[in-house]
């Protein structure tokens, strides 16, 4: 089945945009604090030249999003799709991060949900790779129905291999 990663998603609050390239420096702004990176497994993604790389990867993934808040205008991280496989009619959630302001007020349980459930009228599994020491995004995670099946060395884009967690939602868990 032919579609989109990377639609104009939304609901009442929050709309996820294709990224561009022009997005550069308001993504970076929310990025460029140490602080968002702490648990991540490359924790130096604060620094310009390491957060170009990350950018130069989201754009040429074809499936990475800025996230708004409709009501302020105000960019409050990014995420993305990646690695679809027809095969096993799955697809993957990730490289996933919000500045701190955003952080405990339930901003991405709603996220993931609205990529759940627009990408779940495509495939019946979504996966995603959490850094082994990203406690606050396992536990994220589990909340909204996460299941940790595998752990895997992954290369991100440009940068050393690390030690994730795979996790994974089913379709059929979802209601």
């Amino acid at each position: 089945m032919k579609f989109s990663i990377q639609p104009v998603l939304e609901n009442q609050e929050y709309q996820l945009i294709p990224l561009q390239q022009g997005d550069f420096e308001s993504l970076y702004e929310v990025a460029s604090d140490p602080r968002v990176w702490e648990q991540h497994p490359n924790k130096d993604r604060y620094q310009r030249e390491v957060f170009e790389n990350f950018f130069k990867g989201a754009m040429e993934s074809e499936g990475a999003f800025k996230i708004i808040e409709k009501s302020s205008g105000d960019v409050l991280g990014s995420t993305r799709f990646y690695s679809f496989d027809e095969d096993r009619n799955s697809i993957f959630i990730g490289y996933t991060f919000y500045g701190t302001k955003s952080w405990g007020k339930g901003i991405n349980p709603q996220i993931k949900k609205i990529m759940l459930d627009y990408i779940f009228q495509f495939v019946d599994t979504v996966y995603f790779h959490i850094g082994k020491e990203n406690f606050r995004s396992q536990t994220a995670l589990e909340r909204i129905g996460g299941v940790k099946v595998a752990e895997e060395e992954v290369a991100y884009f440009g940068e050393p291999t690390r030690t994730n967690f795979v996790y994974e939602i089913k379709k059929e868990s979802q209601s």
